[in-house]
């Protein structure tokens, strides 16, 4: 049996933490970079929300395919595959000047952020026994939260509006991303081996799409997933244009969206303590309903204060639902197709990714760019009301037969 719970063995958590903060530091320091160069070519809301849907297209299609693959313990190779199409997306979106080509560029981004994800989310899932995964899952993803922190940081300081420099500065911050997600190769070399050599998989029949979809508490997980992560994607998209809108500089915008990172990272170290106080279902619940009341207040025209408060608590509110989302379908799903499951997860995010910031154009261009907010408001709580109406409720059950079927596969490796 592996161990994956203390000392040395969770060494490999710690490298692929490190790894998934740089790729996605470099992810988070990009999506604002594009929007603001877009603007600074001419773009509108509705611009805008295509080229934030096209880094979604590429990922759309290829998920569950990878994921099938990973199922067979070829998780490694996705690691560097994804890094190389993160950095060469950010790269090339900086060095075009035109719209369309910045969008083209932005799906070879997104795609190699799905190729990271999905690895990184099988190695979690195998090399962690059933009582380790809320634990694993949400240290994994704390990798994510660093680098939202840091990436609009970063790309907030180097953007300038000040003589006409947009066009030119947010070039400079996305070539900048294209280096830091370079950085991750360093920590993701040692995660090749151990995967490689010890998380084999035997070949066996692949389970049917539709069979793993039935299994309750998938559907629930993909839809939750899909919520927090369009709310998080939107918030990285469209508050630059209502900064704009209300006259927050560029830099503040980075600020606020590195302190709504910041409250994640604060909600996923101390989420096991709230998980054995009140549950993962309850937890769930109120946080997607929190959260979906957070993100329709940001459509008022609050000052700066409120919004940064705002920020922080939906931060903190949308730091549960994606590591228990991940859970939540590792466990419900059939034994040889968690990976695959965990794909149709992130399948779910990038059918969010697609349209909703395609719709959040449409309502931007209508009613304001503020009014994306309150889409994603009903969104969230749309998912807590699934949550509540039963989606979840098997979820003791289900864990149950999920945690034997884990422990066997994880005593098999």
């Amino acid at each position: 049996m592996r161990d994956g719970s203390s000392g040395p063995g969770r060494a490999w958590l710690l490298r692929l933490v490190i790894a998934f903060g740089f790729a996605q530091a470099a992810v988070s320091m990009a999506r604002p970079a594009v929007s603001y160069r877009a603007l600074s070519l001419g773009a509108d809301e509705r611009a805008i929300g295509v080229i934030a849907g096209v880094y979604a297209l590429l990922p759309l299609f290829a998920a569950v395919p990878l994921g099938r693959r990973t199922d067979h313990g070829r998780c490694a190779p996705l690691l560097p595959f994804g890094v190389v199409l993160i950095a060469g997306g950010c790269a090339l979106s900086g060095a075009v000047n035109s719209l369309a080509a910045m969008a083209a560029w932005s799906g070879v981004m997104g795609l190699g952020h799905l190729c990271f994800v999905i690895g990184a989310q099988s190695i979690v899932a195998r090399q962690s026994a059933p009582a380790e995964q809320d634990r694993n899952f949400g240290h994994f993803t704390i990798g994510a939260s660093l680098g939202q922190l840091i990436g609009p940081i970063a790309a907030g300081l180097l953007i300038s509006e000040q003589d006409g420099a947009m066009a030119r500065t947010s070039a400079l911050a996305l070539i900048a991303a294209a280096a830091v997600a370079a950085v991750a190769f360093t920590s993701l070399w040692r995660i090749e081996h151990r995967t490689a050599t010890g998380t084999r998989t035997e070949q066996g029949s692949k389970v049917p799409v539709h069979r793993i979809l039935r299994t309750r508490g998938v559907p629930a997980g993909i839809l939750i997933s899909l919520a927090v992560l369009s709310a998080t994607d939107i918030l990285t998209a469209y508050l630059p244009v209502v900064g704009e809108h209300r006259g927050i500089a560029p830099a503040t915008i980075g600020l606020l969206l590195s302190l709504r990172a910041a409250a994640t990272i604060a909600c996923r170290l101390v989420m096991t303590p709230m998980i054995r106080l009140i549950g993962r279902t309850a937890l769930l619940v109120t946080t997607c309903l929190l959260g979906g009341l957070l993100c329709a207040g940001i459509a008022l025209p609050v000052p700066v204060w409120a919004l940064a408060l705002m920020l922080a608590l939906l931060g903190f509110c949308l730091g549960v639902g994606q590591p228990l989302s991940m859970t939540t379908v590792v466990q419900a799903a059939p034994e040889g197709a968690r990976s695959t499951a965990l794909a149709l997860r992130l399948t779910g995010n990038r059918l969010g990714q697609v349209a909703t910031p395609a719709s959040a154009g449409l309502v931007a261009g209508v009613a304001g760019a503020a009014a994306p907010f309150l889409m994603l408001g009903a969104l969230l709580v749309a998912a807590a009301g699934l949550a509540t109406r039963g989606g979840l409720r098997s979820q003791s059950t289900t864990g149950v037969r999920g945690s034997k079927s884990a422990t066997k596969d994880h005593a098999r490796h």
